[in-house]
């Protein structure tokens, strides 16, 4: 998953944006709001964290702008202000949630994976399909009683693909997804974690579409390597 974290205090928005690398999140970070604004109209995030007083624009303004523009994704608004008036108009906004400064990680880290789970469906707090479960928080997947390991990337690959069985990605798409913007995007890369991920979960599981990309689940078909 990718994310937009928009956040103005540099202490917080560095914290944060490492914090969510470690979770297995792909972070970009804004720290102005008409930046962000532009930007989350353009890049294919999963879920943004959005401040309110933001210099540029405030963030009510931001997310207004996006679900004006349809920008569709699930946004989290972190904030000091706790007002209830505050709450009901970014929710009247398109808001997803709302959390309040201070807060604990965990519970942010929580939120961002509750809200994009409903957002594609899942009403189960367990990442599972196609007889494989994703620890989320030792980024291990288990295939029975049997357990492995997974690197950053192939993790966030599993992730994406298991919250999205049955959907054909093209490798630029997934480039898109599991990577931030800064990253060495390299689509060909995909084919490699791809094949990483087969040895380790069994080859049926992802098949190649020929002249589509890739699919997690559906009807087993041979896997071109």
């Amino acid at each position: 998953m990718r994310l937009l974290l928009v956040e103005d205090e540099v202490g917080l928005g560095a914290g944060i944006q490492q914090a969510l690398k470690i979770a297995g999140y792909a972070c970009d970070w804004a720290q102005d709001g008409a930046e962000a604004s532009i930007q989350g109209g353009l890049e294919p995030y999963d879920l943004a964290i959005v401040d309110l007083g933001l210099p540029g624009l405030p963030g009510l303004d931001v997310l207004a702008a996006w679900r004006a523009k349809g920008v569709g994704m699930p946004v989290i608004v972190l904030t000091a202000r706790s007002s209830w008036q505050e709450k009901v108009e970014a929710f009247n906004l398109g808001a997803d949630d709302y959390v309040t400064k201070p807060f604990h990680m965990q519970e942010l880290l929580a939120r961002i994976s509750a809200v994009h789970k409903r957002t594609v469906g899942l009403v189960s707090g367990e990442l599972a399909s196609e007889g494989l479960r994703l620890d989320e928080h030792t980024q291990t997947v288990w295939l029975g009683t049997a357990s492995f390991a997974l690197t950053g990337t192939e993790f966030r690959l599993l992730r994406y693909f298991m919250l999205h069985p049955g959907r054909i990605f093209s490798k630029t798409e997934l480039t898109e997804h599991v990577y931030a913007y800064d990253a060495d995007k390299d689509s060909n890369v995909i084919e490699v974690y791809i094949n990483r991920l087969r040895h380790k979960i069994g080859a049926d599981r992802i098949q190649t579409r020929r002249g589509q990309g890739y699919v997690f689940g559906g009807a087993v078909e041979r896997p071109e390597v």
